[in-house]
């Protein structure tokens, strides 16, 4: 049989960290992150990062494991995941995966190929050099698939993209989509957390809030002060990147905010559209159970179950046909 693993994700603020931590007391499991900006350490605040004491004695993995000045990416997620997920097996328990990177649940539900790009080719110098708009359009025409799915100012991804493009001579659209297809080598329950959207997009705006009375432009000030600026990769997230023009002066504290606050409900907004074309996807619409954690649990441990004999129904009509 595939080895299980569970996956609780949905748009920020929906409230996965909570309920991910009840999901792995019921089925002995350990959580791995998916999320870019939690394995940073001392990026706390901005990143919604749960701390050791609020863990419930339940294993945590990729938080808090490299430091700000060093990169993050997709192939490195996959590869730190996938050793994860062996220790947690090893252990006699589940991984649950829990975040929102949908991109990074992708690469590893699927177990997507990097291989036909070395992420660091020698057309990288000459792109940098470009502007963002200058990068986007010149995306939109070698691949507007991918244009369509990257924000364009996203310019990490978007050099990747065009990258892959030049160094191969195919769209990564067309790339993204054949991985897409493949069929996963874990038996995996995937469920996506969600919320009518003006109470998620309250949640989003309480959640900055509170994130600046508990001290997130102290801790921005503080990554500054060691050298880092938006162009670490680090630096790079929502509620970091945001608020380095004020830092500098060149913008108002309520101003940053509100950027801050708009730029992450319009990052939840992409969060669900990449979900709704993830297959085999089981939808938790939070009212549809009368925001209730205990009737929440109780169906996706249903579901799970039913996942399980499935997956073994499956295997003993395979071993039998052998």
């Amino acid at each position: 049989m595939r080895k299980p693993c569970l996956v609780l994700t949905g748009p920020t603020a929906v409230g996965k960290t909570r309920l991910s931590l009840a999901l792995a007391h019921r089925i002995r499991g350990s959580v791995i992150s998916a999320d870019s900006m939690q394995v940073y350490r001392g990026m706390d605040i901005g990143s919604a990062k749960i701390l050791p004491e609020e863990m419930e004695g339940i294993p945590h993995y990729l938080v808090d494991v490299l430091e700000p000045e060093e990169e993050f990416h997709v192939a490195r997620f996959q590869q730190m995941a996938k050793e994860a997920m062996e220790e947690i097996w090893a252990r006699g328990r589940i991984p649950v995966l829990t975040g929102g990177t949908g991109f990074y649940i992708q690469a590893l539900l699927k177990n997507v190929d990097f291989s036909d790009s070395s992420g660091a080719s020698s057309l990288r110098p000459e792109l940098e050099k470009l502007g963002e708009e200058a990068l986007y359009q010149r995306l939109l025409e070698k691949d507007p698939e991918a244009a369509e799915a990257i924000h364009p100012h996203n310019r990490k991804r978007v050099i990747r993209a065009l990258e892959y493009c030049l160094e191969t001579g195919r769209k990564i659209s067309d790339h993204n989509q054949r991985e897409r297809q493949r069929p996963s080598p874990y038996c995996c329950g995937y469920f996506v957390l969600n919320d009518e959207r003006e109470k998620l997009y309250r949640q989003i705006d309480r959640r900055v809030d509170l994130m600046i009375e508990k001290g997130l432009v102290e801790e921005v000030r503080r990554l500054a002060a060691r050298g880092l600026t938006e162009e670490n990769t680090s630096m790079k997230g929502l509620g970091y990147k945001e608020l380095f023009p004020y830092l500098r002066g060149e913008m108002e504290l309520d101003e940053a905010v509100r950027i801050i606050k708009r730029d992450t409900r319009h990052f939840a907004k992409r969060q669900l559209t990449w979900f709704r074309r993830e297959p085999d996807v089981i939808w938790i619409n939070k009212q549809e159970f009368g925001y209730s954690d205990e009737k929440i649990l109780t169906y996706i441990l249903r579901r799970w179950q039913e996942i399980l004999r499935e997956e073994e129904e499956h295997e003993s009509r395979t071993v039998q046909h052998v």
